[in-house]
């Protein structure tokens, strides 16, 4: 009987998300928030915005059903969904007209701090393989803090690209929710399967050519969910800290590696740019389709090496790991290589 519900549930969250989405691409939509293309943007054309209320519609009003039906409530839900609200004011605000960063930072810290005192939700071991090593409480205030507010940010920096930041939180979030179930999490479970859905629904009109994106009130409650849920999988076992980092390491390798070869460049790293790997393998040629299509395969394989990396021993964990460092590494120097090819080429 759960499993029915569960279904019919996660149905009716992609159905809300999808019509909504298609709306909110018209013209005459009750909100019309059109992205005009910047030194950030890869798309030629003014397109709207608004999918990511869309997503979030969908999500807060299929949580709702569930949690006065059949999942109980708890404190993690409660803050997280305030955390959320934070976020995605702000963000709307910010699609709307320009907030300066220093203001959206402020409310990104306030919101993770609050959140973390109110949940406990805090880094307090790094867990990995055989290693576990207990954090002081300076280092767990300061690591947690970090870890949401740039998880907050990193997915929005890489929600740039058609289909990109949708296929990453249906991948992420429904490997969360098939991790949920595989440990008896029903609560954990259903909401992570609920986001997968909304974002599903919001996919079918994001995917290359792209009618509407998610905007900033999308990408940046999306970064939230996945931090928040991260450190409450964490906190209640169901995976440990760095399970969840490799599931969402295409995001978070590409935006940390790029933001520290900006700083190493001297660069207003705060300004518009388009040089994440993602971005320059698209004006490399190959395109938004070819490109995202790359990028699932990658996401697919990151969440295959996570689900078994959780139930595997500390051997086979250190060598998923290992692994996963040196593909990256290979395919960032690719991605170096052709732009040097290509520069080459042309002199």
């Amino acid at each position: 009987m759960l499993v029915v519900f569960l279904m019919a549930l996660t149905t009716v969250a992609f159905m809300i998300s999808a019509l909504l989405t298609q709306h909110l691409s018209r013209p005459q939509a009750f909100i019309y928030i059109i992205d005009i293309p910047n030194a950030r943007s890869l798309h030629q054309q003014p397109t709207p915005l608004s999918g990511g209320i869309a997503m979030l519609v969908a999500f807060i009003l299929t949580s709702i059903i569930a949690l006065m039906v059949f999942i109980p409530q708890n404190k993690y839900i409660l803050w997280i969904g305030a955390a959320v609200f934070a976020v995605a004011a702000i963000s709307l605000l910010d699609d709307y007209r320009t907030v300066a960063a220093k203001y959206r930072l402020l409310v990104h810290f306030s919101t993770a701090l609050l959140l973390l005192f109110q949940t406990d939700l805090w880094i307090e071991t790094i867990n990995f393989a055989d290693l576990q090593l207990q954090l002081s409480s300076f280092w767990q205030v300061i690591l947690s803090l970090l870890f949401v507010i740039w998880m907050i940010n990193l997915y929005n920096f890489m929600d740039g690209m058609d289909g990109f930041a949708g296929g990453m939180a249906v991948m992420g979030f429904g490997s969360f929710a098939l991790l949920g179930w595989l440990s008896n999490d029903i609560s954990f479970t259903v909401l992570n399967l609920l986001v997968a859905s909304a974002a599903t629904g919001f996919l079918v009109f994001n995917f290359p050519p792209a009618r509407i994106f998610m905007g900033d009130v999308g990408s940046s409650s999306l970064g939230l969910l996945a931090a928040a849920f991260s450190l409450w999988g964490n906190q209640a076992g169901i995976f440990p800290l760095w399970i969840a980092i490799l599931l969402f390491s295409p995001f978070i390798v590409d935006a940390t590696v790029t933001l520290l070869r900006r700083l190493g460049r001297g660069e207003k790293i705060w300004q518009a740019h388009r040089t994440h790997y993602y971005q320059r393998l698209v004006q490399l040629g190959w395109g938004h389709k070819r490109t995202v299509l790359c990028e699932y395969g990658l996401m697919f394989a990151c969440a295959l090496s996570a689900i078994i990396a959780n139930f595997s021993s500390p051997t086979v964990q250190i060598s998923i790991m290992l692994t996963w460092l040196g593909i990256y590494v290979i395919l960032m120097n690719a991605i170096d290589r052709l732009e040097q090819q290509r520069i080459t080429s042309r002199a």
